[in-house]
């Protein structure tokens, strides 16, 4: 009997060990699994079942790399001649050329990036031969304005960086986000009358601005593309001193704006070669 006894005994006592060991076994496992989802938690913050990959950057419209030396011209005109822009205004004589040209360089330091340096010239030239407002009998108001000119000539340089987005798997289309800081300075010379009574002024310009132009390029070569790129604004500041004709100081103005808006007078044309031949890689 106490042999049977001391058998049980020890039946009961390897049984409970091995519960035991078993029951340990499990709580590892289960804090070995928890350890291992705080670390896949952390190493994938955002959930990715859910995350779009949109490949913005897996067409390539430049490489990383390449040197690309451009040149930027843009040409306007308005010529208007004894034409009724508006019901008030009539008898207008008035013509208005704008010049730009912009050489630059830049370098890609990644693909489908790059910085630059450009260098511009800029002149406009006015001339108003009549202009005339009537607001009629009721208004009792009306004025005319005549022989006036405007001539103004810019020097600029500027830092620039592009953002460039292949529009094709081909990387013949690229759209062109581009961020520029412009300095510009020149005089403009300004006169009113006719003949002997001509008077004169002039004035010197300064000009500091944050500009955000973008634009589009196209390949018409292999290593030659075509850009045009449109200014919307940005953050300006201007200084204008005013002289008269013996160069004495008549008047100062100073003046920042920060706006945006596409702004016609300065959409330029520009091309562009790239000094490397991506497809040799």
């Amino acid at each position: 009997m106490k042999r049977l006894f001391l058998l049980l005994a020890a039946v009961t006592f390897s049984l409970a060990s091995a519960t035991a060991q078993k029951s340990s076994a499990t709580v590892a496992s289960q804090d070995n699994a928890a350890a291992s989802s705080v670390v896949a938690k952390k190493g994938h913050f955002l959930p990715t079942s859910r995350r779009v990959d949109r490949n913005i950057d897996r067409n390539k419209f430049v490489y990383k790399g390449e040197v690309m030396l451009g040149i930027a011209a843009s040409y306007g005109t308005l010529d208007v001649a004894d034409s009724d822009l508006m019901l008030l205004v009539d008898d207008i004589n008035l013509g208005l050329r704008r010049t730009a040209i912009m050489p630059y360089v830049a370098y890609a330091y990644r693909d489908n990036r790059s910085v630059g340096l450009r260098f511009g010239y800029e002149m406009l030239r006015g001339d108003l031969g009549n202009v005339a407002l009537d607001l009629g009998s009721a208004a009792d108001l009306s004025f005319s304005l005549a022989d006036m000119g405007l001539k103004s000539e810019n020097f600029a340089w500027s830092l620039f960086h592009r953002n460039y987005i292949g529009l094709d798997r081909r990387g013949i289309v690229g759209a062109i986000l581009e961020t520029e800081l412009l300095v510009k300075s020149g005089t403009s010379s300004m006169y009113t009358g006719a003949g002997d009574a001509r008077d004169y002024s002039v004035s010197k310009n300064f000009a500091a601005k944050l500009n955000f132009n973008p634009g589009l390029a196209v390949y018409v070569f292999p290593e030659v593309c075509v850009t045009v790129t449109v200014g919307i604004g940005g953050l300006s500041y201007n200084n204008i001193r005013q002289y008269d004709a013996v160069g004495v100081e008549t008047g100062r103005r100073d003046h920042s704006a920060l706006k945006f808006k596409p702004n016609i007078a300065n959409i330029q044309i520009g091309l562009v070669a790239h000094l490397w031949n991506k497809k040799k890689n």
